[in-house]
């Protein structure tokens, strides 16, 4: 009899955000350890939680929220993803330029299956969100990473994506402010994408889910501001990160720039929501309170605010470490240190975050997971309380004291 395989689409697709580190570490609890999971961004677990209003305002449409809605999403959801992009300057936007999905990754998914054909050509940071390279390949489509250049503060190295279009290429992504890195990225950043895209007839996927959690005064700028009438700009965003609601899976993509070109693609875009029937539909109300509620995420990056307390101790304690070096988060959730390859020898880093994960009982996930192209570097979630960064923190730095040469 012959073997019932997977398909050989996913040759190429990984996601070791949730890969075989996850694995061991749920064998490990299996056998009764407790371990620390800082390996995906979920803020839930850590204390964070809904706004109360957003809650109620479900709670009260349940009874309404039965049956399928529009494909696209409700008309009161889209009503206020559209006036809110209004609000930040892009005073086009309507109604039908939104599509509300299931989280940003279904979005992100529908997106690249009405959009790419075999062997089409997508740019894509490194290190990246490993979900985009892993739907451009499911999508038949060639991931090809452009670098950002650590020593630059993370920021993409507009060089490095030129000379990596070819004929083949159909789109650029963004992912601002950045995960696994931090950078949020200035204007004349987005400008040289958009100039790229313009001179190029490239289409812009901009992934802004970390749009609202800034440190230090930094600002996020939209790509879609700086991308006119000339350029089509996907933006995606939604409301698991700020409004701490990861689980109920609401997220959307807007479409702006020029719609008549892409009536084609938008045409298939609308089939594939249609095939998925619709988003969840008691998350969609949430939507509206939220982006016209109090943004009480604001509150959690001041001083004396968790999350920005969290990334500051997070920052200091690793770069304590020999042999340690990160670049300051200015956004997200996230830390990607760099380890001395002077200092650390490391050949495998998954197997590094494996041996780190039973030596100390910390899950977090090696550096290439995201695409990056050396074994020099992890991503540490900064979402827990300080007291308890502050253990996880140390747990890693006496392990790294026996790997030290």
């Amino acid at each position: 009899m012959r073997p019932i395989t997977q398909s050989s689409k996913l040759q190429n697709v990984r996601y070791d955000v949730r890969g075989a580190i996850l694995v061991e570490a749920e064998r490990m609890e299996a056998e009764g350890h407790r371990i620390l999971k800082l390996n995906i961004g979920n803020p839930a677990p850590f204390g964070f939680e809904a706004p109360d209003a957003i809650l109620q305002d479900m709670i009260r449409n349940l009874p309404t929220a039965q049956g399928y809605s529009d494909s696209r999403g409700i008309f009161s959801a889209r009503t206020a993803v559209a006036q809110y992009y209004q609000e930040e300057g892009l005073a086009d936007v309507g109604v039908d330029d939104v599509y509300i999905g299931n989280g940003v990754s279904e979005m992100i998914s529908l997106v690249l299956q009405a959009f790419v054909d075999n062997d089409d050509e997508i740019l894509i940071p490194a290190p990246d969100y490993p979900l985009w390279t892993g739907a451009v390949s499911l999508a038949g489509g060639r991931p090809v990473h452009y670098i950002c250049d650590e020593d630059n503060g993370w920021n993409p190295d507009l060089a490095d994506i030129e000379s990596k279009i070819t004929e083949r290429t159909k789109a650029l992504v963004l992912i601002n402010p950045n995960n696994p890195t931090g950078a949020v990225y200035s204007p004349d950043i987005i400008k040289g994408f958009v100039e790229l895209a313009r001179k190029h007839d490239l289409v812009l996927l901009s992934d802004e889910i970390y749009e609202k959690i800034l440190f230090d005064g930094a600002v996020h700028h939209h790509t879609a501001t700086y991308a006119g009438d000339d350029v089509l700009c996907l933006t995606f965003s939604g409301l698991s990160k700020a409004y701490r609601v990861a689980g109920f899976r609401s997220g959307w993509v807007v479409v702006t720039g020029p719609r008549f070109r892409a009536e084609n693609f938008l045409e298939g875009l609308t089939l594939l929501a249609n095939m998925r029937m619709c988003a969840n539909v008691p998350a969609q109300h949430a939507i509206q309170t939220a982006l016209g509620g109090t943004q009480s995420v604001e509150q959690l990056l001041l001083p004396g605010g968790r999350l920005l307390e969290q990334r500051d101790v997070a920052h200091r304690l690793l770069t304590q470490i020999p042999g340690v070096s990160c670049v300051m988060p200015m956004g997200a959730l996230y830390c990607f240190p760099r380890l001395d390859p002077d200092v650390y020898t490391i050949d495998d880093d998954e197997k590094f975050a494996i041996n780190l994960l039973r030596a100390t009982r910390i899950l977090i996930t090696h550096g290439t997971g995201f695409n990056w192209p050396g074994t020099d570097h992890f991503r540490l979630v900064t979402l827990p309380r300080v007291e308890d960064l502050t253990e996880a923190i140390n747990r890693i730095g006496d392990y790294l004291a026996t790997l030290r040469t």
